[in-house]
């Protein structure tokens, strides 16, 4: 499985956590920024991750900033997407089993570096369940903005 990780500032350190947990596990990742503190806009970085998960560049999306909520909003804009933000594990093992997020969004200013690694661990292990859920996945698919 291979992941793309992307955040603002608020997101940043958070990022890093995740990345060097990434490593330990032995998950290939690629970081599509930002690399600093410095104020950026978090628009620029999840639609960069969207558009690579929508691509095939990488299989899954995580994306950060201070709450995750702008973040989360940026990759739901893309058709395709289905980012879930999650606060706790079982709200990321249902975005993945009924809803089949394709990207989980997290607060770097919301959510502990502990929990957000149990958070990301979860999403990456956790697999779409189909049956029922397939068709109303298929029924966000035909709506379009």
């Amino acid at each position: 499985m291979k992941i793309g990780i992307g955040s603002d500032h608020g997101g940043y350190e958070l990022k890093e956590s995740i990345k060097e947990y990434l490593n330990q596990l032995g998950v290939e990742f690629v970081d599509y920024g930002t690399n600093s503190l410095e104020s950026v806009d978090y628009p620029d970085f999840g639609k960069k991750v969207a558009d690579a998960v929508l691509e095939k560049q990488v299989d899954r999306g995580i994306l950060i900033c201070g709450t995750g909520i702008g973040i989360s909003i940026t990759a739901n804009r893309i058709q395709g997407i289905r980012c879930a933000l999650c606060t706790d594990t079982f709200s990321a093992r249902m975005s993945r089993e009924h809803n089949n997020a394709n990207i989980l969004a997290l607060g770097g200013r919301v959510v502990g570096v502990g929990l957000a690694l149990d958070i990301v661990k979860t999403f990456l292990d956790t697999e779409f369940e189909g049956g029922r859920h397939e068709r109303r996945i298929n029924k966000i698919d035909e709506i379009t903005c």
